[in-house]
């Protein structure tokens, strides 16, 4: 174990070095201008690129603080208490655990070096960010150090800590799928390498300026719409997590006995906070205390609602009883596939997103996963995977240009191409994560090993990778 968790570290700390090594090495590349605003967070925000560089905006400033609050709170206490519920009691601590080891880990690789590679468009038009903002080179606590960010009324240094907490957060969703069987230290190292070399591109090619789907680049040829991470967040760490669940095989035991979760109210709780914290996730997309960040809570929350009530009376005319699970289940896929729709479609639009992802995503959790009998622990990939795709592919549907601005109609408008651009980014970005993803696993197995042995399962995680206990009770 302990030569497992040094090679996990020492592989990690190599990575990093040779990174920081080929950007230091380099003397620093004038940044092109860029003719383009960025789009997805913070998006709305950005003015024409003639525009002169703004002054700070206290509102905005405090709201998109309050935003970065929000979005960490969605990983813990939100998705560790939401994700802790639903695991045996003998693995919660490992669930709370992985959320708090990511919070610091992710935003640690962020500074480093997974801010500039995801915006840094020194490199025009390149696969991933370029190297000349590793270790936050340049990055102001005004505004006007990042072409991409630089008609913002937030400071750089603000935009840069907002983008940190969707790079925590991701991760973090994928570890549903291989719950209670992942050791500890394959986690820290698939999680690593899967934010820097899958979450950095493909948020690169959809939010950088210069990104290939990046609908306000007039050089790319698919311009999709992600507000905040339908495809970025959602798309692709749900299609990764389904990855890991099958190549990490069932969990012990899985469909021969019960599994059922140990504390709902963890998980209701965890779900209430996601609900709230979503609030920052999409409505701080906005960028500023705007009419974008309003229309987008708004619509971010009556899908929340409208996905809670689908996935309840599914349950409640199939079953004669609606679950306290079903209707946390509903709400967190109506927020996920709203969440790339949230600035660029109406509140009555958002209702029918919060229907479509209720059905699809509880088709996707009961009937598909039963069909293939593969084992994603806490529903993962049917509730992010299935939400996002469905998320990305009605962003082209029902996107207005009354709200999103001239040129982002979606079908239901006669823009029929927005749909294509649509199909043509989620799809690709699919493919590497997917392709990534399998990579990524191969290599850590090799390294670490990727499942905890028989015996270490059996006890649970709690005792097996941390040596403690969730609950000890005394009389």
């Amino acid at each position: 174990m302990k030569t497992q968790v040094i090679a996990c570290w020492i592989v990690t700390s190599m990575l990093l070095l040779v990174i920081s090594g080929v950007s230091f090495s380099q003397e620093p590349a004038a940044v092109p201008p860029v003719e383009a605003p960025m789009v997805g967070p913070v998006a709305q925000s950005a003015a024409p690129a003639a525009a002169a560089i703004p002054e700070i905006n206290s509102g905005d400033t405090a709201w998109m603080l309050v935003s970065s609050a929000l979005v960490l709170m969605m990983t813990a206490p939100g998705l560790a208490l939401f994700y802790g519920g639903l695991v045996r009691k003998k693995n919660i601590l490992g669930v709370m655990m992985q959320c708090i080891i990511l919070m610091g880990l992710m935003s640690t690789l962020w500074v480093i070096v997974g801010y500039s590679l995801t915006f840094d468009s020194s490199i025009a038009g390149g696969f991933v960010g370029g190297f000349n903002k590793v270790m936050l080179n340049g990055v102001r606590v005004s505004p006007g150090g990042l072409t991409e960010i630089h008609r913002l009324t937030i400071p750089d240094l603000l935009f840069m800590v907002y983008q940190m907490m969707f790079f925590v957060i991701t991760p973090g969703l994928i570890c549903g799928a291989f719950a209670e069987r992942m050791k500890f230290s394959a986690m820290v190292l698939f999680c690593s390498l899967w934010g820097l070399l899958i979450y950095c591109p493909v948020a690169h090619w959809v939010w950088a300026g210069d990104g290939m789907f990046n609908h306000a680049n007039a050089a790319a040829k698919f311009g999709a719409l992600d507000f905040a991470g339908g495809t970025v967040v959602h798309l692709i760490s749900g299609i990764s997590a389904l990855l890991c669940a099958i190549m990490l095989g069932k969990r012990l035991g899985f469909g021969q006995e019960p599994m059922p979760p140990h504390n709902l109210t963890y998980t209701f709780i965890g779900a209430t906070m996601l609900w709230v914290g979503w609030f920052g996730f999409n409505a701080g997309s906005a960028g500023a205390a705007n009419a974008a960040a309003v229309s987008a809570f708004v619509a971010t929350h009556m899908a929340a609602a409208t996905g809670t009530l689908t996935w309840a009376g599914i349950e409640w005319f199939k079953r004669g009883k609606p679950s306290i699970l079903g209707a946390c289940s509903g709400c967190v896929a109506g927020l996920v596939c709203v969440t790339p729709a949230a600035g660029y479609v109406t509140p009555s639009s958002g209702m029918i997103l919060g229907v479509v992802a209720g059905i699809v995503c509880y088709f996707a959790c009961t009937t598909i996963k039963s069909k293939f009998g593969y084992d994603d622990s806490l529903d993962a990939f049917g509730v992010h995977g299935v939400g996002g795709l469905a998320g990305a592919l009605l962003t082209g549907v029902f996107s207005s240009a009354e709200i999103a601005g001239e040129g982002k109609g979606g079908v239901i408008e006669g823009n029929s191409q927005q749909l294509i651009n649509q199909v043509v980014a989620a799809g690709t970005s699919l493919v590497l994560a997917v392709v990534g993803t399998f990579i990524i696993l191969k290599v850590v197995d090799a390294l670490v090993g990727l499942r905890a042995s028989q015996e270490d399962e059996i006890q649970g995680l709690d005792l097996s990778q941390h040596g403690e206990e969730g609950y000890i009770i005394s009389y």
